[in-house]
């Protein structure tokens, strides 16, 4: 395998072929998707390594009294000879990764070969393709959380820890010295705590960035803007609490943060600056210097990082592991975005140039990653393809007389089709039944006795040859759809397919062939949620979102019973295949975009499901789908929460939307409406005016391929990516 490598001696770097680590017990075996460069910590190793060997003397003085202390033990030559046979050796760089596990050591039972983790530690997350990590040095990644910005897990709690140290409190104010990758993750979580924050560094885009994040005010240290900031934020007091986030030889953070700070303030020193205390300053205040010991309790204690003994959360809480597994879990809910700060992504087959561009200046960072082609999660999960939608210039509605009846035909009238929706046909003005078609004779006699079609048969054919028929409605079983739909589109009708439009990812693209050759692309997937008046409703008065959303749909399906279709899996795909691709639409009609990627995990014993879909801003849904919940209790319920609301949905009875001003639906005093009345309306029109589609066809596709994804995702164990996905 290849490993990224430096000679602390002549400064050299290398992209070294190595041995693959073995895999002990009490750690698991990581191939590396993504690894994470730190522009300071890893810099300052860089350019050490270039110095003189007096520079790294003067650099390092902690290094030369070890050397004084080996010549007064064991002599000048010893000494000579040890010091310069480890400097002229080749050392690991990288400390913060995501990978998948690929081997589990005895004594592992939390993870599993395949799954997603984030890795911490200078000698075990380093810029590798596998790393052995010990248990205490990695956590599970939480759902819907993107592999690249797990790779800031580390990173992430160094800050974090920085944090606890300086013990805030909600209200309070502090200043944040130094805005690089640190100092930016600082703002963010005090940001996040209910802290107040004022950011200091000399570089006007990172304070730029800072303030995107949450900063209240940032400027250059010698600026008389960041004294005024403070002084208008605090009533003059000076801040509660100051974060020394810098690197340098400056003893300017020090003596600036004596300046700004409260009486009987904290100082937190988490970077790697100078420290010169002003006495008067720090006495006078009798400020409390305090150090952040990289990323928690655990550090540096080879019982806790390499044996894996655990300390006892009554004593102590935040430990190494369990700060990294908070960092995630706030990244994965949205409390700290990372994404602004990746300022490059680099194949790790150039590692090698991209320290040197960093070193140089040419590239200027706050955060950069290194991607591990072939071996990252994206390129090694299975995928599902989202077909191209192919629209031919020529593509029309099919012709109709003006001002006639939109004469529809069904294919199908089975319990769905005569209870939710012939029911609303059957008496709305400007429509004709004019066929129905079923297999059995009877079925397609009752149909036309009960709703009035002119017209009943078991022959297809000479439906879609009737020129006069406008629309189709394909509703049969799950196996037939694609090719029913296929075959009307190839026939010139508008078509309302209910819910699958395809089992598998040939079907679709059959469909979307039809819609080529044809340039017929007239059709409508029965997604009718999106129609509910009350979700409607409670869309427009949660109104439009600038961040990233959580959305979690509760669907309580309950149990079929036995002897059910639904249940013939082996013809008729899976039950969420079938009724699916209902929920994944209302998302990301709720999201407006169409999802990017999709995890799904099912416990063993049962059909329940739990379904992650990310989408392109980074908003998340998760879909509960649940056959094991109480009869009584409602079927589905859905929650929306973004920039400071809340949409509430319960069983399309009452919602609810939280934010400024709070609205609560009146109880609807009829029967649930799930839309499917809207939905036909909304159909008819456009069959009849030769308008757009109710729903745009390339979100029919991407609903479809996401809800194809499921299967293959629960299959191959692990995220499925959308290819191809808008």
């Amino acid at each position: 395998m290849k490993q990224v490598v430096q000679n602390y001696k002549s400064g050299e770097l290398a992209l070294l072929d190595v041995p693959v680590p073995g895999c002990k017990a009490d750690g698991v075996l990581v191939r590396s998707a993504y690894s994470l460069i730190s522009t300071g910590t890893e810099l300052m190793k860089v350019s050490e390594a270039g110095m003189s060997m007096l520079g790294k003397a003067r650099s390092r003085p902690d290094q030369v009294a070890k050397v004084v202390q080996s010549v007064a033990t064991n002599g000048v030559p010893a000494t000579y000879r040890k010091v310069m046979g480890k400097l002229d050796s080749y050392t690991p760089l990288g400390y913060s990764l995501c990978g998948v596990v690929e081997q589990v050591g005895a004594g592992i039972d939390d993870v599993k070969v395949g799954d997603l983790v984030a890795c911490a530690g200078n000698e075990h997350a380093l810029h590798a393709e596998l790393n052995w990590v010990p248990k205490n040095l990695y956590a599970p990644m939480p759902d819907g959380l993107a592999p690249r910005h797990a790779a800031f897990g580390t990173v992430g709690s160094i800050a974090l820890q920085g944090v606890r140290q300086g013990e805030s409190r909600l209200g309070e104010v502090a200043l944040v010295i130094g805005l690089g990758l640190i100092g930016q993750l600082v703002v963010q979580l005090l940001t996040a705590s209910g802290v107040r924050v004022v950011g200091v560094d000399p570089d006007p885009a990172r304070c730029e960035l800072a303030e995107r994040l949450g900063a209240a005010a940032c400027g250059d240290p010698a600026s008389a803007a960041v004294e005024s900031a403070v002084a208008e934020l605090t009533d003059g007091h000076g801040v509660d609490q100051v974060y020394l986030a810098a690197g340098g030889a400056s003893n300017q953070p020090v003596e600036l943060a004596a300046r700004l700070c409260r009486d009987r303030g904290r100082v937190v020193d988490i970077g790697k600056c100078r420290l010169d205390l002003p006495w008067n300053a720090y006495y006078e205040k009798e400020l409390d210097v305090r150090f952040s010991r990289s990323y928690g309790p655990g550090r540096y204690d080879p019982a806790y990082e390499l044996e894996g003994r655990d300390y006892p959360i009554g004593y102590v809480r935040w430990t190494e592991r369990r700060n990294l597994a908070c960092f995630l879990d706030l990244v994965a809910r949205g409390k700290v975005d990372v994404e602004p700060l990746i300022s490059h992504i680099a194949d790790f087959d150039d590692a090698v140039e991209t320290y040197r561009s960093l070193k140089d200046g040419e590239l200027k960072a706050v955060a950069v990653l290194f991607r591990y082609p072939e071996q990252t999660v994206e390129a090694e999960a299975p995928a599902v393809t989202v077909p191209e939608v192919k629209r031919p210039a020529t593509a029309v509605a099919p012709a109709r007389a003006v001002r006639t009846p939109v004469r529809l035909a069904f294919v199908g009238a089975g319990n769905y089709a005569t209870s939710m929706l012939l029911p609303h046909l059957a008496q709305r003005d400007g429509v004709e039944l004019s066929t129905v078609v079923t297999t059995t004779a009877l079925s397609a006699a009752n149909a036309q006795r009960k709703f009035g079609f002119s017209e009943a048969t078991t022959d297809l054919d000479a439906v879609l040859g009737d020129k006069s028929i406008d629309a189709v409605f394909v509703v049969t079983r799950h196996s037939s759809h694609a090719d029913l739909t296929r075959k009307a589109l190839l026939a010139g009708k508008a078509v309302f397919v209910e819910k699958p439009l395809a089992l598998s990812e040939d079907e679709l693209a059959g469909v979307l062939a039809a819609v080529e050759e044809s340039g017929n692309d007239r059709l409508q997937v029965g997604f009718n949620r999106r129609f509910a008046p009350l979700l409607l409703e409670a869309r427009k008065r949660f109104g439009a979102r600038t961040g990233p959303a959580s959305l979690r749909y509760l669907v309580n399906a309950g149990r079929l019973d036995q002897g059910s279709w639904y249940l013939q899996q082996g013809s008729e795909g899976s039950r969420f295949a079938g009724e699916g691709g209902h929920f994944i639409d209302t998302a990301s009609w709720l999201l407006d975009a169409d999802p990017v990627s999709v995890y799904a995990v099912a416990p063993s014993g049962n059909e329940d499901l739990q379904i992650v879909l990310g989408y392109p801003d980074g908003s998340t849904a998760t879909i509960s789908y649940v056959t094991t919940g109480s009869p009584g209790y409602p079927k589905e319920t859905l929650d929306l929460v973004a920039d400071g609301k809340v949409l509430r949905l319960d069983d399309f009875v009452r919602a609810s939307v939280y934010g400024r001003k709070r609205w609560v639906s009146s109880r609807l005093p009829k029967a649930r409406d799930k839309g499917q009345s809207a939905e036909l309306a909304a159909f008819v029109k456009a069959v009849r005016t030769g308008g757009p589609m109710p729903v745009p066809l390339e979100s029919l596709v991407a609903t479809t391929a996401a809800t194809l994804a499921v299967q293959a995702g629960l299959a191959g164990g692990a995220p499925v990516t959308l290819a191809g996905a808008r």
